[in-house]
């Protein structure tokens, strides 16, 4: 049954068109549900169409760098330094990562205004249709990933039938590893361009509004809160949706490359695509699980998405044992073990996150009680819990790699069944994507139907509900990047090898020995990149800020009745600058993580690139914790006194944590998650790159 790996790959292609099916589902019955009165169909209606000018100006810019990559890989392949199907890989991997954005962005702007009216009847029924449109984004981008993934491998191994295993494998994962880097392309632009107008518009509204006016969050007065309620889609939904269907990819591809050498021939790569198949069924069961009563209470509400969550890992967790057992037989049970620790380095790093972010933790209600002294101590005090943050999810990791790699049977003197355990630990981790997306992407659908109650001025009882949905999707997103960060380290990992694997596959032996300067100075840069990378979207966003403020500020000032809310304020100008300053200064950061491999390799050399890989792996994975959990915890540490606590709205404790939390904003929604983006994809360009690194280098 298993003699060519079809069957398998058949079986991955049915249910991730079964995963298909019930998004399209989810979908139709958000459709039905009432979007409200006619205002806030108006509201949501500028909403959407912000949100698609941002995506249509993206896909251009994306389209001209797909256009110009697409050449250098023909290139490559007339030269037969790649093989024929690369350049089409690439193409699909990108198209299905933007389709996945795309579809993921106009359930979130559909769901928005739809989320809000059902609040008015409970906040069980806001919930489970805000739920129902982050669900339908959770299961379309592992649904896509595996379609995309079982037809690339039926037509591939068809191909390369005749073929001995060992080559055909290299052949086939080789094009495969190149649709990963279409997925990581889309996703790095995805992210840190939708996180620089994310961030923009709603640090500029939070700035002008907020402090400088005093009026409310979301206020329709305010300029710039219709960028900020179209950022929170294109950042955080389509944004994260692209991200993760790149882990999700990076990760299933990597481990099958490292099957063979492991010596689990086409049994071994089947194992991680049927336990991607089996993780969309679980999280189909799960996202039916998720629903609470009408008590407004953080933690029913969840314990309402840890059942769904809980209830996915726990069936994989039973049925991954079956799977192993069948196609791999008793002797490889430490396989099963290697995928339960990624399973539960998931859920450990998921709650060590929402410990240091929730509002129900010490951590941050420590950092809510410092802004009674002032900005200054609130951004000390949250520096100083994203730093310590880091240990938990470093120490996680570190556990799971060492546990992953005894247990599936790798030795000092025969590394390779130990690596294909830390691949297959990644997939562990991921296999639960389906529910874990869904409850980081239904965040922002509760934010803008916070910010629809308060435009459309609807009774307070209606932004009690949706506010006590928008504070569970903030613990949640700050979880979700959590995971996010946790399945790089991982996914990074099994890249790292499969580069090592892929040069000595082309007759070069890696030596990443510390006695090598060559491997020392690849460290020390790739130790230096997140930082500049970091310094580069982070700045991008502080001079499109600037913009948003200047002209917020200039419609208050020229706008007559404005601020008393006679006049309506110039909403689509403020997503007009966002939305040209994030594609303007979203490419220099992209440009560094694709150039840098392969610069430093053919300067370098490949040893070189190993250790620039391993160096960016190790500070950029600190990194991405440390301003993910700093940011969470400013942006709850706010919400806390906005809801009373420490004087309140309108005190000098709430002005010093609105500032805390407008230096969180690009920590947690551009620099941070872009970092788990530019781990990933410098991994991808040299292993796609390899051979011509390889055949080209000075040293």
């Amino acid at each position: 049954m298993l003699e060519n790996g079809n069957t398998i790959a058949v079986i991955v292609l049915v249910v991730s068109l079964i995963g298909l099916g019930f998004a399209y589902y989810l979908a139709q019955r958000i459709k039905k549900q009432s979007q409200g009165n006619e205002n806030m169909k108006e509201i949501s209606a500028s909403i959407k169409e912000g949100a698609n000018a941002f995506l249509k100006r993206q896909y251009r810019v994306i389209g001209i760098y797909f256009a110009i990559v697409l050449i250098i890989l023909s290139i490559l392949t007339y030269f037969g330094y790649l093989v024929i199907f690369v350049p089409f890989a690439f193409l699909s991997g990108g198209f299905f990562s933007a389709l996945c954005g795309f579809i993921g962005m106009k359930v979130a702007t559909d769901a928005n205004s739809r989320t809000t009216e059902a609040a008015r009847k409970s906040l069980n029924n806001g919930l489970r249709v805000a739920f129902s449109a982050g669900a339908v984004m959770g299961l379309i981008v592992v649904s896509f990933a595996l379609l995309d993934l079982s037809i690339w491998y039926l037509i591939l191994n068809w191909y390369y039938s005749a073929l001995d295993i060992a080559i055909r494998m290299q052949n086939i994962t080789s094009a495969m590893l190149t649709f990963g880097m279409g997925a990581s392309s889309v996703a790095l632009f995805a992210r840190v361009g939708g996180g620089i107008f994310t961030k923009a518009a709603d640090i500029g509204a939070d700035h002008v509004g907020k402090v400088e006016e005093g009026i409310p969050e979301d206020d329709p007065r305010n300029p710039a809160v219709i960028a900020d309620n179209v950022g929170d889609n294109v950042g955080d939904v389509a944004g994260m949706g692209a991200d993760l269907y790149e882990s999700y990819v990076g990760s299933l591809i990597a481990t099958m490359a490292l099957a063979v050498a492991a010596g689990l021939s086409l049994r071994g790569v089947a194992v991680p695509m049927a336990i991607a198949a089996l993780g969309i069924l679980c999280s189909i069961i799960g996202i039916s699980l998720v629903k609470t009563k009408n008590k407004v209470s953080q933690k029913s509400l969840l314990w309402a998405l840890r059942k769904g969550i809980f209830g996915s890992a726990l069936l994989i967790a039973i049925g991954s044992f079956f799977v192993v057992n069948y196609i791999l037989g008793p002797a490889y049970i430490g396989v099963y073990y290697s995928i339960l620790t990624g399973l539960l380095a998931g859920i450990i790093i998921g709650l060590s996150t929402e410990h240091y972010t929730s509002r129900e933790y010490k951590h941050t209600l420590k950092l809510a009680e410092s802004a009674k002294t002032g900005p200054a101590t609130v951004i000390i005090e949250g520096i100083a819990l994203g730093m310590k943050s880091t240990a938990i999810p470093i120490l996680t990791i570190s556990a799971t790699v060492i546990a992953s790699f005894f247990l599936s049977g790798g030795t000092l003197s025969d590394l390779n069944p130990g690596l294909y355990g830390i691949g297959i630990a990644a997939v562990g981790m991921l296999s639960t994507l389906g529910i874990t997306l869904a409850t980081d992407a239904f965040g922002p659908i509760a934010d803008n139907a916070g910010g629809i109650a308060e435009m459309a001025k609807l009774p307070s009882k209606v932004r009690k509900r949706t506010d006590a949905l928008d504070a569970l999707g903030n613990t949640t997103a700050a979880t979700g990047k959590g995971f996010a960060i946790g399945s790089a380290g991982l996914t990074a990992i099994a890249l790292i090898v499969a580069y090592k694997e892929q040069v000595a596959l082309l007759g070069k032996e890696l030596t990443l020995t510390l006695v090598n300067p060559l491997v020392i100075v690849g460290l020390m840069i790739g130790g230096m990149l997140p930082f500049l990378f970091c310094s580069m979207t982070m700045s991008a966003v502080g001079r499109a800020a600037q913009q948003i403020i200047v002209e917020a500020r200039r419609q208050f000032k020229q706008i007559k009745g404005l601020i008393e809310g006679k006049a309506k304020a110039d909403y689509a100008k403020c997503v007009d600058i966002s939305t040209r300053s994030a594609q303007k200064e979203m490419i220099a950061p992209a440009l560094l993580a694709i150039i840098s491999p392969i610069a430093i390799g053919l300067l370098l050399g490949a040893e070189a690139v190993g250790g620039l890989l391993i160096g960016t792996l190790v500070s950029g994975f600190v990194l991405a914790i440390f301003m993910a959990n700093s940011g969470g915890a400013w942006d709850n540490a706010k919400k806390h006194i906005e809801e009373g606590n420490h004087g309140g709205k309108g005190t000098p404790a709430h002005h010093a944590a609105v500032i805390g939390d407008t230096v969180g904003d690009p920590f947690k929604d551009t620099s941070g998650p872009s970092l788990n983006i530019l781990i990933k994809l410098m991994s991808m360009v040299s292993l796609v790159f390899a051979s011509f690194i390889v055949a080209n280098a000075l040293l």
